[in-house]
């Protein structure tokens, strides 16, 4: 049987770490939309940036918020001290009002890595308004146009390739397959219907050639070995 069926099999009954490897390397890009940034490049693009746009680029960059996410993120819905986002509503930009996830895995909680809590509680000293990232005193929703045009300027004066929400969106998920989270843990913070479209999209980051297998039978054995011969000892 393929390995890719077989990881695809074990990811869906939930008993894979996506990484436990610790050499695991972020892939190559295969398209623009496809395009991740290193942990480097996160941290260096998120601390140029001003700080409403360093709030919105870090959000995107380490919770994996979609564009209407971001848009409709309140400071309710974040909850620094027990370390979530709560995704409870997202901005439809046709009928300009926020409205619920669309479907139930939409409605989720996310994990506030060190990383971002240092930014939003930065940020949260100096906003107003409701918002959390938005203008008008945090009233409105940012406008993601102008917000994305005057970002790109820093970064290029600043001799960074810039990047695009949607970019950001899947660097936080690499970033996630490539730190080790469960593929389940990972379907849930991406917001995702099943597994299997989060093995579907991001399948390709995930460990899947026949020296990565076997480096994860190698750890395995070697972690019941120890643990046997500790037994052993304590008898």
């Amino acid at each position: 049987m393929p390995l890719r069926v077989i990881y695809r099999r074990a990811l869906q009954d939930g008993d894979v770490a996506l990484n436990p490897c610790s050499n695991l390397r972020l892939p190559a890009s295969r398209g623009r939309r496809d395009r991740i940034v290193s942990p480097e490049q996160a941290a260096a693009l998120t601390r140029s940036a001003a700080p409403r746009r360093s709030c919105l680029v870090g959000l995107a960059l380490y919770a994996g918020l979609r564009r209407g996410e971001l848009m409709a993120l309140r400071w309710d819905d974040v909850d620094l001290a027990a370390g979530v986002i709560r995704v409870e509503r997202s901005w439809d930009a046709k009928s300009q009002v926020a409205v619920e996830p669309k479907s139930r895995a939409g409605r989720r909680r996310v994990p506030i890595a060190a990383a971002l809590r240092d930014i939003l509680a930065e940020h949260r000293m100096t906003a107003d308004g409701d918002l959390v990232v938005g203008r008008d005193r945090g009233q409105t929703p940012f406008n993601d146009t102008s917000v994305a045009g005057r970002a790109f300027k820093v970064w290029r004066r600043a001799g960074l390739e810039p990047i695009g929400l949607h970019e950001a969106r899947h660097t936080f998920a690499s970033l996630m397959i490539a730190a080790g989270v469960n593929a389940r843990a990972l379907t849930t913070y991406m917001g995702h219907s099943s597994v299997t479209v989060t093995y579907d999209r991001y399948g390709h980051l995930m460990p899947g050639n026949e020296d990565e297998a076997a480096a994860l039978l190698d750890a395995y054995l070697e972690r019941a070995n120890t643990r046997a011969r500790l037994a052993a000892l304590a008898d």
